[in-house]
């Protein structure tokens, strides 16, 4: 497999002229590393990165891929510290199949990329699993995304400039457009979480998919929902959008999202959904304007389409934010924050500070 790998701009809205196109191809850097051994060639940027150990005879090694973003990091001791405590205890707790390697794919750019590539070549000395980097650079994969994604960005967007108005964070709503083919399920996670468990449990959920779905994700934990669909929940008294579990629709939560591509691609149904007269027709009918990008447009799809959709139980995205319990729900907040069973992964969504061991 080879070290670089480009594409073609797709829908981009200014295409450079065809010599411009060349020089770029011939220079370009593309989304992906792959490093390590097993005959793949190395990035002069990322050549210390290794995978460990060589790869057994035989068939080849089973990949099993998990994505985080890691952008703007050279100006966030926060989130550096956040990346560091959740790889750390997702490694103590590690264990794979020894025809197994866990891929690693790191979305960043610029500064950020080289904080996180010494992260985790610090870190991942000591794992006790084969193990792969793979660079994703935002600035790419934005460009594929946006003509996709742009549609849907004013509904579920905090507003120009912010967080989530930017297309990368609607990174898993597309993904199975921009991964290659051969990455048939991939896990994309927070970086606001504490493993409990093995990671390789957490990829065993894709067996339990029902027929038809595509995404495996938690419910919401707070009643964010239940405020959003306020309009919606008035004109329509007996639904059960925003209403708490187990019969309710809570909305979820995409601290952690297992991502079916191969699914993605093959069903129709979720790929009619991205279309942009579709996205406005789902936004009328639910008078829905959010703020925190793949979430809100997932939440909005289940609403009307639940069967896409495998729901994790919540022990899997532990969500410890108590914001919405302060701020007009406390008579109904337990009602979504109760979670029971032992916990395999805590996220400490809106900084919440999550237990020690």
């Amino acid at each position: 497999m080879a070290a670089l790998r480009g594409s073609a701009r797709r829908g981009c809205l200014r295409c450079p002229q065809p010599a411009a196109l060349a020089a770029a191809a011939a220079v370009a850097v593309c989304a992906f590393y792959y490093l390590g051994g097993g005959g793949e060639t190395f990035s002069s940027a990322t050549r210390r990165l290794r995978a460990t150990p060589p790869a057994p005879a035989g068939p080849g090694p089973r990949g099993l891929h998990l994505l985080f973003m890691f952008t703007k990091a050279e100006r966030n001791p926060a989130l550096r510290d956040k990346a560091q405590a959740a790889l750390r205890s997702l490694l103590r707790h590690g264990r794979l199949g020894a025809a197994e390697v866990l891929h690693f794919h790191l979305v960043t750019e610029g500064a950020s990329r080289d904080i996180g590539l010494g992260l985790l070549r610090d870190l991942l000395r000591g794992a006790a699993f084969r193990h792969q980097v793979i660079i994703h650079d935002v600035n790419e994969l934005t460009e594929k995304l946006f003509p996709i994604v742009e549609a849907m960005q004013k509904h579920f967007s905090a507003g120009s400039g912010t967080y989530y108005s930017d297309s990368i964070f609607f990174l898993s709503v597309a993904m199975h457009r921009i991964m290659p083919k051969e990455i048939t399920r991939i896990i994309q996670v927070d970086l606001d979480l504490k493993y409990k468990t093995n990671i390789r449990e957490l990829f065993d959920e894709f067996d339990n998919f029902p027929e038809g779905a595509v995404i495996g994700i938690a419910r919401e934990m707070q009643p964010v929902y239940r405020h959003t669909f306020w309009q919606y929940r008035r004109e329509n008294p007996q639904t059960k959008v925003g209403e708490p579990p187990p019969d309710g629709l809570p909305g979820f939560n995409s601290g952690v999202l297992l991502l079916n591509l191969e699914a993605m691609r093959q069903s129709k149904l979720y790929n009619q959904l991205l279309e942009p007269t579709m996205v406005q027709k789902l936004t009328e009918k639910y008078h829905f304007k959010g703020h925190l990008g793949d979430q809100d447009f997932f939440t909005m799809v289940g609403m009307e389409k639940p069967e896409l959709f495998h729901v994790l139980d919540c022990t899997w995205n532990r969500q410890l934010c108590t914001w919405w319990r302060d701020h007009g729900y406390s008579d109904v907040f337990d009602q979504y924050f109760r979670c029971e069973g032992e916990v395999r992964i805590y996220h400490g969504n809106c900084n919440t500070p999550i237990p020690e061991d």
